[in-house]
């Protein structure tokens, strides 16, 4: 099992940091002025944060950042960035990073990790949800700005705003504590609400980007008002036709 062939440790050093940015230039596909370049990773680290990486054979495979926060008055850790390389990305190397963060968190007496994702992302939100047991309370329009390039139709002048969600990982809760060790876990709340995504985001922009747009305008509608009435997103149903949000009361 791959499992086995991959060591988690800090990235320290200006060249495994510097990998670290490679890694993200690959992952992602952003211009350099979008990436956090080796300076961003060396002041985290001395600030208090750490970037932790995936090894195989000693060759970075992922990394994940973690930069020193504040929730609530509460000391935390902001995971500003996942990368996993894309050959390895079914092999459970994310969860692995993920849980070793917690565990180095914790090790810190941080208990709360928080970080953003696009709502449109059924896979992602499925991994936060119920992988790594993660809540969301809060939606961001356009966190970053519109992105005129996603659609590749610079001719029609069509831009997706960057909209968020921001994820909440209470370390030590029971279902966070429960995951963690590969149990499952089941919510016994009420579902309130159900927000429905679409099941490949990345297709539909590229085969009706308008379409896109009004679906990323309804999701924006519908998790506002829910979180206006105090709902939380705890769970996540998949499905190959209607995945869907699942909002308990808090």
């Amino acid at each position: 099992m791959i499992d086995n062939e991959i060591e988690i440790r800090e990235c320290e050093t200006i060249e495994e940091l510097t990998e670290c940015v490679a890694l993200q230039r690959e992952v992602f596909v952003l211009p350099d002025i979008e990436l956090s370049p080796v300076r961003h990773l060396v002041v985290t680290k001395h600030a208090g944060g750490f970037t932790l990486g995936a090894y195989k054979n000693d060759a970075l495979i992922g990394f994940v950042l973690s930069v020193p926060a504040f929730l609530r008055g509460e000391k935390a850790f902001y995971s500003h960035m996942t990368a996993v390389k894309k050959d390895f990305q079914s092999y459970g190397i994310g969860a692995k990073l993920k849980c070793s963060q917690r565990d180095r968190s914790l090790a810190e007496n941080v208990k709360i990790i928080k970080w953003t994702f696009q709502p449109v992302l059924a896979r992602n939100a499925f991994f936060n949800l119920e992988k790594i047991g993660a809540t969301m309370g809060h939606y961001e329009p356009n966190f970053y700005g519109t992105n005129y390039l996603t659609i590749g139709r610079p001719e029609e002048n069509i831009g997706l705003d960057s909209d968020r969600l921001f994820a909440e990982w209470h370390l030590e809760s029971e279902k966070v504590s429960a995951l963690s060790k590969g149990e499952s876990f089941t919510e016994t709340g009420e579902i309130v609400k159900e927000i429905e995504v679409p099941n490949d985001w990345n297709a539909l922009v590229k085969t009706d980007p308008r379409k896109a747009i009004e679906v990323q305008a309804r999701m924006k509608e519908e998790f506002q008002t829910a979180f206006a009435d105090g709902l939380i997103a705890r769970s996540f149903e998949r499905s190959e036709t209607n995945p869907k949000y699942l909002l308990y009361k808090t």
